[in-house]
């Protein structure tokens, strides 16, 4: 006669979100320039020395694509000191201290559409995406978003969130641990599936909207035009065909994108006008 199998265990569960609770309660910081309440556990010298050890893999790995000189070498490179320079001013006047980071910038020869900037302020542009910001205004709204994920600490605060799953998807295993194999794989399915689509997900694309919120700020304080940010966003929508609907998304839509700019464009050009006249 085969052993009956229990039922699912809710204390375990209950336990885990109560450890996961704690966790983030503990680990409360505050993004410097939005003011929102995150959860991050990494101290910034141990952001900046993993951004730093990131960046290096990725220089060797894209050896020989490193782009050494030229127009677009110039331009990122003029672009990102003066950007990182805005967000040196606006970082002392939100929190009276400068970030340290070590700003650094390069061009990676690559049809990819794409950009970054690690913690510690390690920024790359591929060569991809320079026909699709089209202009410089363009491109700052690029350099712009990128460099707000690194001051809002982005990278440190996801793995502080996957930490907070991995406790409560710790308390579900263990709370599944005396049911049958199919209704162990029901359950931990239905957790990953929940966690993906109601909590990461989602979390990304909060990451994704604060940085263009940062960006815009960011530009315009550089004297870069804010109103070049929805139409890059609508250039950007038609040269992403087959992405994904939203809510599976780590991005925004171009159109939720654009409209989030359009709202937030009352005060960028009011910093752009007190700045740059």
């Amino acid at each position: 006669m085969g052993r009956r199998s229990g039922g699912f265990k809710w204390q375990f569960a209950v336990l885990a979100i109560i450890g996961a609770a704690v966790y983030y309660f503990m680990n409360q910081e505050t993004v410097p320039l939005t003011g929102r309440t995150q959860v991050r556990t990494l101290e910034p010298q141990q952001e900046m020395a993993l951004g730093l050890q990131s960046y290096r893999q990725i220089l060797a790995d894209n050896r020989g694509n490193v782009v050494q000189s030229g127009s677009t070498v110039n331009t990122v490179n003029a672009m990102g000191v003066r950007l990182a320079r805005v967000a040196e001013q606006y970082m002392v006047e939100e929190t009276g201290e400068q970030t340290g980071y070590d700003w650094t910038f390069n061009v990676i020869k690559s049809e990819q559409a794409n950009a970054f900037a690690l913690p510690g302020g390690y920024t790359a542009v591929y060569t991809g995406l320079i026909p699709i910001a089209e202009n410089e205004d363009g491109l700052a709204v690029i350099m712009g978003h990128e460099i707000g994920h690194a001051l809002a600490h982005h990278g440190a605060e996801r793995m502080a969130q996957q930490n907070m799953q991995q406790i409560v998807g710790a308390g579900v295993m263990m709370g599944a641990g005396g049911m049958d194999a199919g209704a162990q794989r029901t359950v931990i399915g239905l957790f990953g599936a929940g966690a993906q689509y109601g909590f990461a997900l989602p979390f990304s694309r909060n990451h994704e909207s604060e940085a263009d919120y940062i960006g815009l700020i960011l530009m315009a304080r550089a004297c870069y035009d804010p109103r070049e940010a929805p139409q890059l966003w609508a250039r950007m929508g038609a040269n992403s065909a087959g992405a994904p609907p939203e809510f599976a998304s780590t991005h925004p839509a171009s159109e939720t994108r654009i409209r989030q700019f359009e709202e937030w464009m009352p005060e960028a050009l009011e910093v752009y006008a007190r700045y740059c006249q």
